[in-house]
């Protein structure tokens, strides 16, 4: 009873708020995502990023071994879910990108912090780092053709990481009168992040529902299967291994959508994947953090 009241106080704020966005929209108010979107991507998240690198206590080295093993499990699932979806004679340009990159930034940075704390956080920034490089490069390619590096570069949230690596490595800090107003620009991060995740699947069409139920499932075992594998393989343990899971195990991203909608894919059917994962992860994500806490 105290795990199952432990998962729940950790997941009912993610959800909930999320929820508030989706009502939000619903009772016809109004929601400038666009212009949260890019506040959230261009300030308050590298913010967080930056300070949660800098200001954590997490030996660099374990850091590295995390990083790695998002790169290595995020290979593997692509590996499977390309044999998957050859096999089912699913298109390959809507469907690859969606399985293989959850929503670590909106779902998992807050997962990360309430189940781990300020620890948990500092891992589950390197796993979104990883997972938003790759989403800007393979994951640009697999749905228009080509990715582009000096995309990845000119991301505030690459530099971000880049630079909190930095101060980590070296054990620097910014000016107290500094770190207080990044710390503060990082806390809108989060609650803007959930916000924006419940306005957007409110906006969203979904389409081939049915087939977007069964993918969705299949991405849940997929995913845990390959973190829960190389997280083992790398001798992670504790908070790292949870945050690799948890991470790796986030429903479809709404940026999916919005590249197959831009680039020409099925944007109805990436739609519906959006809403059946995220409602999926309703009861899929306590119920793996049962297991990882």
């Amino acid at each position: 009873m105290n795990l199952v009241l432990t998962v729940l106080e950790i997941t009912a704020p993610v959800f909930l708020l999320a929820g508030i966005g989706f009502a939000w929209v619903k009772l016809g108010f109004e929601y400038r995502i666009q212009f949260i979107t890019r506040l959230a991507m261009t300030l308050s998240v590298p913010a967080l990023i930056f300070t949660a690198l800098m200001k954590t206590e997490v030996d660099p080295a374990a850091l590295t071994a995390v990083s790695l093993a998002a790169l290595a499990a995020y290979a593997l699932v692509t590996v499977i879910s390309y044999v998957v979806l050859r096999l089912a004679g699913l298109n390959m340009r809507t469907y690859l990108n969606p399985i293989i990159f959850g929503n670590t930034g909106n779902l998992g940075l807050p997962l990360a912090l309430f189940a781990f704390g300020d620890e948990g956080l500092g891992f589950a920034v390197v796993v979104f780092a990883v997972m938003a490089i790759g989403s800007f490069t393979f994951g640009l390619w697999l749905v228009s053709g080509g990715g582009s590096l000096l995309k990845v570069l000119k991301e505030p949230i690459v530099g971000a990481t880049v630079l909190g690596a930095v101060f980590l490595w070296q054990g620097w800090q910014t000016p107290r009168f500094l770190t207080n107003t990044l710390e503060l620009l990082g806390q809108l991060a989060i609650p803007m992040m959930l916000l924006t995740l419940g306005v957007a699947i409110a906006r969203l069409h979904p389409g081939a529902v049915s087939r977007a139920v069964w993918l969705s499932a299949l991405k849940v075992v997929i995913c845990v299967a390959a973190a829960w594998g190389v997280g083992l393989w790398f001798g992670l343990t504790g908070v790292a291994f949870g945050v690799l899971v948890v991470q790796i195990a986030t429903p479809v991203a709404v940026t999916s959508y919005l590249l197959a909608e831009k680039y020409g894919a099925d944007a109805d059917a990436v739609a519906g994947l959006v809403v059946v994962s995220t409602l999926l992860s309703v009861a899929a994500l306590p119920l793996i953090l049962a297991f990882v806490i």
